[in-house]
């Protein structure tokens, strides 16, 4: 169990230790809770802090439960079985409309700042935790198709499925902080504090990690 977000990064920071200072390292976290997380680890290891944004597309009668994900580009993966029966007309809308989102969250955080790049590098993704992988798998797929080095998937915790479907996607390794046999049905049950986090929170942890790292980007 993790007081908060903030911890959880800590102690993900010391299983990530042999990324310290290695100039082909980056972080890269999934807005919004993953950024806490991911900033802690940036800091700890010295490495610069980028995003990879991905959309959640919530089924129409439990918005919690993940149908769908969606990138800014339009990349879309969905659980199949799920997909089939949902109305196609409203997913199609709901589809453009978390796109659009994902493209307003991009802007917002990074501002007017680049991209940091990806080709070449160890990318380390992070998230503050597992709970249907469909985020974390497209995140995974974004990455990939930028060729690079490798890929570590970081999280506090995550359901023993998904080791094999992270692998699948293209992850080099996959490092959690709780034996995946553990997993308490959702991500928030392992947290005291798992509050939700705000935009301006998000940016703000953002700027602070680039003014710090700009020379290494």
């Amino acid at each position: 169990m993790y007081q908060n977000r903030s911890e959880a990064g800590k102690q993900l920071s010391k299983r990530l230790i042999k990324y310290k200072n290695n100039k082909e390292a980056i972080v890269l976290a999934l807005p919004r809770g993953g950024v806490v997380l991911g900033y802690e680890i940036a800091e700890a290891l010295n490495l610069p802090l980028d995003i990879v944004v991905v959309r959640k597309i919530g089924h129409p009668s439990n918005p919690e439960y993940a149908i769908c994900v969606v990138n800014e580009n339009g990349s879309l993966l969905c659980d199949e079985p799920e997909y089939k029966y949902i109305d196609q007309n409203w997913l199609k809308k709901e589809i453009l409309k978390q796109k659009v989102e994902a493209q307003r969250r991009i802007n917002l955080y990074r501002g007017e700042r680049k991209p940091v790049e990806i080709t070449g590098k160890v990318v380390i993704i992070v998230d503050d935790g597992i709970a249907t992988g469909l985020s974390m798998q497209l995140a995974i797929r974004s990455v990939k198709i930028q060729s690079p080095k490798r890929i570590i998937v970081a999280v506090p915790v995550a359901p023993s499925d998904s080791k094999s479907f992270i692998h699948e996607e293209g992850a080099d390794e996959i490092i959690t902080l709780e034996p995946f046999e553990e997993y308490m049905g959702s991500v928030g049950s392992h947290y005291l504090n798992f509050e939700q986090i705000q935009d301006d929170k998000v940016v703000q942890l953002l700027k602070l990690s680039y003014e710090k790292y700009k020379d290494l980007v």
